[in-house]
């Protein structure tokens, strides 16, 4: 957890007395942000951000500008949400990734490592969500794997799930979509 002379390092145009710690976490709460006494804050929320409910903020992560995080939603690690952008719901984002513009994580879907600069790609597929969360893992519900191991192994995934034929083919094609998406993404990081 940060000691203020941290977070006004972080933040060098505010003061001490416009930020308070939290009573559940003990992590600290700019003078315009708000964090309900529900939410667990031992990270930083700053600027006008919001955090609601049981939503979690720890590690050294931050949640800043405008940003929203609500639900049962967690913000750990050295990850930041920032701009606009929403995480809700069982949603998680953690390590060292960046959420960030009008960018919103939801549902189940998971973004974490130190790779991601995009709004994660997300699907609602017929049984179960389907996320980009990185440039080589896809999370399908609660099975997050390497793209090469979901190309190799969907059908024997899906029907230990229960997936119909019908359903097995639908998120075979979400996969390579996926796939694709993050050929692209990780081409365009690199630039």
């Amino acid at each position: 957890m940060k000691t203020i002379t941290e977070v006004i390092a972080l933040f060098p145009a505010t003061q001490p007395q416009q930020w308070r710690q939290h009573k559940n976490g003990k992590g600290w709460v700019f003078e315009k942000a708000h964090a309900d006494q529900t939410a667990l804050i031992e990270g930083v929320v700053s600027g006008d951000a919001r955090v609601y409910g049981d939503a979690r903020v720890y590690g050294d992560a931050q949640v800043y500008g405008d940003a929203q995080v609500s639900g049962d939603a967690q913000v750990s690690g050295d990850a930041q949400v920032s701009g606009d952008a929403q995480v809700s719901g069982d949603a998680q984002v953690s390590g060292d990734a960046r959420v960030y513009g009008n960018a919103r994580v939801y549902g189940n879907a998971r973004v974490y490592g130190n790779a991601w600069v995009f709004s994660p790609l997300y699907i609602q597929g017929t049984r179960h969500s389907i996320t980009l969360c990185s440039f080589t893992e896809i999370a399908i519900g609660c099975h997050v794997h390497t793209i090469s191991f979901w190309k190799k192994e969907y059908k024997k995934i899906g029907a230990e799930e229960g997936y119909s034929k019908v359903e097995i083919k639908e998120y075979f094609e979400y996969i390579t979509l996926l796939a694709n998406a993050a050929k692209r993404f990780s081409k365009t990081a690199a630039k």
